[in-house]
């Protein structure tokens, strides 16, 4: 990993503004592993630990984080009829322009990631790349054996849509309940594919991405960074 302008480096946090982060070197406000810097060209590793202020930089070229999304919440970067989801972050968060790898329908809660990494957001999304979403339904009523053969065989939906096979387990509990396992994420897919079998979705959670599961002890509403071995748990398969 090449060395950047720690100015540079300040900036992209999004704790300031390019002339903020050049004003605070030129303060002498920012330390590079202990040693203050009062150039604000001067490069230095991204690895480095870099203090400014007081407060502790992420020098990451991108950051990737997990929320528990709550409902009544749009995967947007705009508010429309819900608050959008970036809403709920913190200000140097959204200052970096951190964006849902994806969307949620407005009702759906559970897992969703959001990052500045461009390739990293269309890697998850895209159909191509087959990776897993898992989805905890509860339907209107029970689910039944020939539901689960039916997602197992593909659906067409009405408008000509052609979905992949999907796996449908049933909870011997509560038949109502059900995990939905997908790979392509198409719009509406897990909620069509329930009324293809005559079955309305209550609500719906995502629980899963790839291998990478929800943190059961994250709030709605709440995040948390995601470590190195996390995010290459995205593109696993679940075992």
């Amino acid at each position: 990993m090449r060395d950047e302008r720690i100015d540079k480096i300040l900036a992209g946090s999004g704790l300031y503004t390019r002339s903020q982060a050049r004003a605070a070197v030129l303060a002498g406000a920012v330390t590079v592993d202990g040693r203050t810097v009062r150039r604000p060209e001067e490069k230095v590793s991204r690895t480095a630990s870099i203090v400014a202020g007081g407060r502790t930089v992420d020098g990451a070229e991108h950051a990737y984080y997990m929320m528990n999304k709550p409902p009544n919440t749009i995967c947007a970067t705009e508010d429309g009829a819900y608050p959008a989801v970036t809403s709920l972050l913190p200000r140097h968060l959204r200052a970096r322009g951190l964006f849902p790898a994806g969307r949620l329908d407005a009702d759906v809660t559970g897992l969703i990631l959001l990052t500045d990494d461009g390739a990293f957001a269309h890697r998850v999304t895209a159909p191509r790349s087959e990776i897993e979403k898992a989805y905890e339904i509860y339907a209107d009523g029970p689910l039944t054996a020939a539901d689960a053969a039916r997602l197992a065989a593909g659906v067409t939906w009405t408008d000509g849509t052609v979905y992949r096979p999907a796996r449908l387990d049933i909870d011997s509990a509560d038949p109502r309940r059900g995990l939905v396992t997908v790979t392509e994420g198409k719009y509406h897919e897990v909620k069509n594919l329930l009324a293809a079998c005559g079955r309305r979705v209550e609500a719906m959670r995502r629980l899963r991405i790839g291998a990478l599961s929800l943190d059961g002890a994250l709030p709605p509403g709440a995040i948390r960074r995601l470590e190195k071995e996390e995010i290459d748990k995205c593109f696993q398969k679940f075992i």
